[in-house]
């Protein structure tokens, strides 16, 4: 078996080749993103996760040639840059798909059916955990939770939601996306590449028509908490007395019975506690008991 001489020279501890530099008028429209993005910041360095979005937005992945624009812009070591971007997950090592599909594998979606699609979808695709299709429009993989446990089992596509899902409405999703079908997440944004969406993430404006007016509809379970922090309604009050006893209510649960379209959890924020707990007598307080 022959050996390539970059094979050679890794085996050998030679020193990579210095990463090749962007075209001049990449990496001047790139500059003048930085600056923007660093100006936020009173620290430059702290630039340095959206600075990776942003390199991220111009070839799908981060390459060794962003990594090294970074860190001339933030005048780091190209070391500290690539601490960070093999950190953290969100950023792409290699190349990888126009659409990013993440199966939800965490315990709730799992056991709700996030294992057999993400165990279908590999077999439907023909790839595995990581991989993209040889199109080069999907990447799978398996991802941690999201915060969207209460519409298990839960399918991201370039971060955007997609609940309820079934192995087959998986499949024709990502059938779907393979063919240039206009797909609408659940809630939230209208869908965009994996380049534009690295952009946004880098903080820049989403200028498409609708789409900012369009964010931020998470559901009426998952946003119960924020509403009731607001003041904006109270859940139903039901009393669980101690005594294992039939469930009492308060006489006024019609003013504060949520609407069906609410969908208020068994999880949402807690009432005090002295309203929630039965009428009982007091026990006696360690004076007392003395």
């Amino acid at each position: 078996m022959t050996t390539s001489s970059s094979e050679r020279g890794v085996s050998l501890g030679m020193p990579e080749l210095p990463a090749p530099a962007y075209p001049d008028d990449v990496r001047a429209r790139l500059e003048a993103d930085a600056r923007e993005i660093i100006a936020r910041y009173p620290d430059s360095r702290s630039a340095l996760l959206p600075l990776l979005h942003l390199v991220q937005s111009e070839e799908g992945h981060v390459t060794r040639t962003g990594m090294q624009f970074c860190a001339d812009v933030l005048k780091l070591t190209t070391a500290e840059v690539t601490a960070v971007a093999t950190f953290y997950t969100m950023y792409r090592r290699r190349p990888s798909g126009d659409y990013q599909v993440g199966v939800c594998t965490n315990t709730l979606c799992a056991v709700m059916g996030g294992d057999a699609i993400f165990e279908q979808l590999q077999e439907h695709l023909g790839i595995g955990n990581g991989e993209t299709t040889d199109d080069g429009k999907i990447t799978l993989e398996h991802i941690e939770c999201n915060a969207a446990c209460d519409f298990a089992p839960v399918v991201m596509v370039n971060w955007e939601f997609f609940d309820n899902q079934t192995v087959q409405s998986a499949k024709r999703l990502v059938d779907d996306l393979r063919i240039g079908h206009t797909v609408s997440p659940t809630r939230g944004a209208p869908l965009c590449t994996f380049k534009e969406t690295a952009r946004i993430l880098a903080g820049f404006p989403d200028e498409r028509d609708g789409a900012v007016e369009a964010s931020g509809s998470a559901g009426p379970a998952s946003l119960v908490g924020l509403r009731l922090a607001r003041g904006e309604t109270a859940p139903a009050r039901v009393v669980h007395p101690r005594d294992g006893g039939p469930h009492d209510e308060p006489q006024d649960r019609a003013v504060h019975e949520p609407s069906s379209a609410q969908h208020l959890s068994s999880h949402d924020a807690p009432q005090d506690t002295s309203a929630s707990d039965p009428a009982h007598p007091a026990g006696p307080t360690a004076e007392e008991g003395e």
